[in-house]
């Protein structure tokens, strides 16, 4: 597949508007070109690139709305989606939340494109598997992993004037390694936008190194400790707590930051203060669409906890206009701020701890409090002087994350986290935070 540019998506889109009688459209063109490399028990098990390009249209008819696909562009072709979408509206129910759709918007263009990923072959995914494979053989280890690249294009349009178009670039890469006998386990997790920032030698050297230092782990006493939390066992705890920060749910009572009779917890001090947490589409790196891919409403900084106050509420444009305030987009990334110490310096300050690589099959047990639930995984090691003493065994956790973020003690260097897991681009940081709850022990390595 080719990727579209810029003049190919605005001929389209163009086009699209122009078949539409409907009061109102938008019109989305999107596509990518994905490339993969799985490989399981040493060997390479499966390799392919997939590519898909479509164009959405979604009409409105006062406030009933239709919405219709097609991967085909030629004029005919774009005829019929349109009528479609439009005959899918005059059947519709009236939407009582209906917005009409935004008015022209002033996108400024982010950072999300990367020539040399662009340009990975099969040669370059496969290097990033042999590596790991070759090195596991010689170690006499078992390896398991997944390397994806994608190149993508997303343009919007809008009756109303809006237009936007952007190209976007990525990579993650996944390496599971265990012992022969199953007993030792260690993980690595890499994502980044440009190619030069990824270095498979190093990624899969960290999983060896905890699969070979996890074999042989002693059993703690569950209770509270105070740990040292990897980004990858703190991704997808942070990503449930900040969709709370939602200015609707919040309103209604269905959000931590709610107080009884309808206000907020806006401007509360909630956390340590060292935490600062923001959304920024420009950020180098984890920059994101400058549009908000459902709204279609500009992103702009958003300062969500600012020296551990709640600063800011996201406010849907249904929301915004029923409370008389201006819309927000939604963040598609989440960045943290934090320090130049690294993960192996937090361990040499800590008297007695416990190391947490990885965190998994977490659910939530209560929203009002984001009470979650999890487990443990791939390499966890108690601390003793500040060194990693011995491996132990795995454990469920019951934990909130504004609880583990009041609890805060020291913060690393941030890293990147991406990819299907979390619910947004992340750059965060390894964090020590006392008095974390461990429930009970996991046989799970």
């Amino acid at each position: 597949m080719t990727i579209l540019n810029q003049e190919q998506t605005k001929r389209i889109c163009d086009r699209v508007l122009s078949y539409s009688k409907a009061d109102e459209c938008v019109v989305t063109v999107g596509g990518s070109r994905e490339g993969n490399i799985r490989f399981a028990r040493n060997a390479v098990s499966t390799a392919g690139l997939a590519d898909d390009t479509n164009v959405t249209v979604q009409v409105a008819f006062g406030k009933r709305q239709g919405t219709a696909s097609i991967n085909e562009f030629d004029d005919k072709s774009l005829e019929k989606v349109v009528r479609r979408a439009e005959d899918l509206a005059r059947l519709a129910p009236e939407n009582p939340e209906f917005m009409p759709t935004v008015d022209k918007q002033a996108y400024k263009a982010s950072k999300t494109f990367d020539a040399k990923t662009a340009a990975i072959d099969p040669e370059f995914r496969a290097q990033a598997a042999a590596y790991a494979i070759e090195a596991c053989r010689k170690n006499k280890l078992v390896a398991a992993g997944f390397f994806n690249d994608s190149t993508a294009f997303s343009a919007v349009a809008n009756s109303k004037g809006v237009w936007g178009h952007q190209d976007a670039t990525g990579l993650d890469f996944t390496c599971t390694v265990r012992t022969e006998d199953g007993r030792g386990s260690g993980w690595v997790k890499r994502s980044a936008t440009e190619a030069a920032r990824f270095d498979p030698r190093e990624a899969a050297d960290v999983a060896i190194e905890k699969a070979l230092r996890s074999v042989d782990a002693k059993a703690l006493e569950p209770g509270r400790y105070t740990v040292i939390l990897e980004p990858a066992a703190t991704s997808e705890l942070l990503g449930a707590m900040l969709s709370g920060f939602d200015a609707r749910r919040t309103d209604e009572g269905r959000s931590f930051l709610s107080k009884k009779g309808g206000a907020s917890r806006l401007g509360d001090k909630l956390f340590d203060e060292k935490v600062n947490i923001w959304a920024d589409p420009w950020n180098p790196d984890v920059p994101v669409l400058p549009w908000d891919g459902g709204s279609l409403v500009a992103r702009q900084r958003m300062e969500l906890i600012k020296d551990g106050k709640v600063n800011a509420l996201q406010y849907s444009r249904y929301w915004a206009q029923k409370k008389g305030v201006a819309p927000t987009a939604r963040p598609g990334n989440i960045i943290m701020a934090g320090t130049d110490k690294s993960t192996l310096d937090l361990i040499a300050s800590t008297k007695k701890g416990i190391l947490v690589t990885r965190t998994w099959y977490i659910r939530m047990v209560d929203p009002q409090s984001v009470l979650l639930t999890g487990l443990t995984r791939d390499g966890t090691f108690y601390i003793e002087n500040g060194k990693i003493k011995y491996p132990i065994k795995n454990f469920r956790f019951n934990e909130s994350p504004v609880t583990m973020l009041n609890n805060i003690e020291e913060i690393g260097k941030p890293v990147i986290i991406g990819g299907d897991e979390v619910p947004y681009q992340m750059s965060i940081p390894p964090m020590k935070v006392r008095d974390f709850n461990f429930t009970s022990l996991s046989d799970a390595v």
